[in-house]
């Protein structure tokens, strides 16, 4: 499951993926827009600069930044920093599998074959959606739902 750690990542990254390049957000001006707390805001995009996502700027006109393009950037990359591992549950991993202490047959457990598919879902969908692409899908929304009088797609 996503945690807020890993939701408020991703919608912070989505707001500075539509900055101009170049241009540089406000801390406080990302948790007002996005609705996350701001010190919590700090905490995560600490944790998304030294994974390589932002960079930050000191001093007048400083703030943040994504530091490489939008489409360059793969959601499953960032969930993982934030959150760990994708899987549901530790026998289904593949970066951190551990055993269930009551599991007699890891082999053929019908819940860690089903969270094993889960993992694959989750890691072909995060694993092949860029930020650029999650933005653009967001903005899409937007325009449709304003043309649309305000209700969703």
């Amino acid at each position: 499951m996503l945690t807020n750690k890993g939701k408020y990542g991703l919608k912070a990254l989505a707001h500075l993926a539509g900055l101009e390049p170049g241009q540089t957000a406000s801390i406080a001006g990302i948790a007002a827009a996005e609705n996350i707390p701001k010190k919590f805001l700090d905490a995560i995009l600490l944790d998304l600069r030294n994974a390589g996502f932002v960079r930050s700027k000191k001093g007048p006109g400083g703030g943040v930044a994504l530091a490489r393009a939008p489409d360059e950037i793969r959601l499953g990359d960032v969930v993982r920093s934030l959150d760990g591992p994708l899987a549901p549950i530790g026998c289904a991993s593949r970066t951190a599998f551990r055993p269930c202490d009551d599991c007699s047959d890891l082999e053929t457990c019908p819940v860690r074959l089903t969270m094993v598919d889960v993992r694959d879902a989750i890691s072909r969908v995060l694993d092949t959606t860029t930020l650029a692409q999650m933005a653009r899908r967001s903005a899409n929304a937007r325009a449709w739902s304003a043309g649309q009088g305000g209700t969703g797609p």
